[in-house]
């Protein structure tokens, strides 16, 4: 199937059902009086977070979803039946954001969990709720009030403890496959990895977290090379990152330079995803030979001005890959104590984690719209190549 991680949809609650205008008429009840019943609510429309779902794809195709309307009251007092209520299942990790205002309406993080995004119309009044003492047959009834329409953006960022990002080739796929039982394409070209990728990885029994592979990025990725930043919005949600570098690039590239573009890339996404708790991992050592292992890892770390965490690993042998899935295990029970214990510390990585998507999002539309520019005045030098003024420079001859 394929994945689809961004979706914009158009919702339309039901509209509320008319009350209706209607007098009792029975043999041998002379003037019965008024007897209009009450339209019924218009059905709202609901997104629910469901876990068998892992992409937006179906979005796609059918952007446009209605609630059902209220029907119309009738007479002898009967009330007009509710509007079916429209529920949209998503997967669990997308996010919500009116298209219209930029406001984001929730997160869809927990299977099962309902957002209301349009409202049903409330229903109409009928002549019964407007007799009195002084007006026993009224003629008044109301309408129903129209239904919410909302243009919705619906994101999908897939739910990770850890996320890897690295240059194509790193070794991130590999990595996956040596800590989890993800089993994701691994081949020695550029991009293999298309789509973000997820593994569980368990350290112990009851003791596990789930890591993120996305696709590579290249120098140039924030101006839309290669398959962009795209897919960096994805990383928003992991408690931690893992830098993966090349030790020993297939192309002859310097190790320290790969590392530096990673880096540069990172910062001009999201300056707060960038300032996010990273740790350098330094991959296929098996690679190198013993006696330039020190001096290659000890330039990565120079070049970078590295002051975290750093490790040594051969994804492909699991050399040093158990240790490393345990410090992170270790790491993310920690975090999680402190903001179970501390409901501020919750809330300031929810601020953090929605700085970044906001941040991100920003960029990906600026991108989109420099994009969208340079493909306008593409055309519009089109237009204009064709018309050329030598093309009318002739001679004409007229014959009798």
């Amino acid at each position: 199937m394929k994945f689809v991680d961004e979706a914009p949809i158009h919702v339309s609650a039901g509209n509320g059902g008319k009350g209706c205008l209607s007098f009792r008429r029975e043999k041998f009840i002379a003037k019965g009086g008024p007897d209009g019943g009450d339209g019924g609510d218009g059905g709202s429309v609901y997104l629910v977070a469901d876990d068998a779902l892992n992409t937006l794809i179906d979005y796609r195709f059918q952007p446009r979803y209605r609630a059902q309307n209220g029907e119309a009251g009738r007479g002898s007092n009967c009330t007009g039946a509710k509007g079916d209520d429209l529920e949209l299942p998503v997967p669990v990790g997308t996010t919500v954001i009116d298209a219209d205002t930029g406001e984001t309406l929730g997160d869809m993080t927990e299977a099962g969990q309902k957002l209301l995004v349009a409202q049903g119309g409330f229903h109409g009044l009928g002549n019964t709720r407007f007799k009195s003492s002084t007006n026993r047959a009224p003629r008044q009834t109301t309408p129903g009030t129209e239904g919410e329409q909302r243009a919705l953006k619906l994101e999908l960022k897939v739910l990770a403890d850890v996320g890897m990002l690295g240059l194509p080739n790193a070794g991130k796929s590999t990595f996956i496959r040596a800590v989890s039982a993800a089993k994701p394409k691994v081949a020695n070209y550029p991009f293999t990895t298309l789509v973000p990728n997820l593994g569980v990885v368990q350290v112990q029994k009851h003791r596990s977290f789930v890591i993120a592979d996305i696709p590579g990025l290249i120098e140039g990725a924030a101006e839309g090379a290669g398959l962009g930043i795209r897919f960096l919005k994805h990383l928003t949600r992991c408690r931690v990152l893992l830098h993966l570098v090349d030790l020993a690039p297939f192309d002859g590239s310097d190790p320290a330079e790969n590392a530096r573009i990673i880096e540069n890339e990172l910062s001009v996404f999201s300056p707060t995803l960038a300032k996010r708790e990273r740790w350098l991992v330094l991959n296929k050592t098996d690679l190198v030979p013993a006696a330039e292992l020190e001096a290659r890892c000890n330039a990565v770390v120079e070049a970078l001005g590295w002051e975290g965490p750093v490790f040594r690993v051969a994804a492909i042998s699991k050399q040093g890959t158990d240790e490393l899935a345990g410090m992170l295990q270790d790491y993310l029970e920690e975090r999680w104590a402190e903001e179970e214990a501390d409901p501020e510390l919750a809330e300031a990585e929810l601020e953090s984690q929605r700085a970044m998507q906001r941040e991100g999002r920003e960029r990906i539309d600026s991108l989109r719209e420099e994009q969208r520019r340079k493909r306008k005045a593409a055309k519009e030098q089109d237009d204009d190549d064709d018309w050329d003024d030598d093309d009318h420079d002739v001679e004409i001859e007229y014959r009798q």
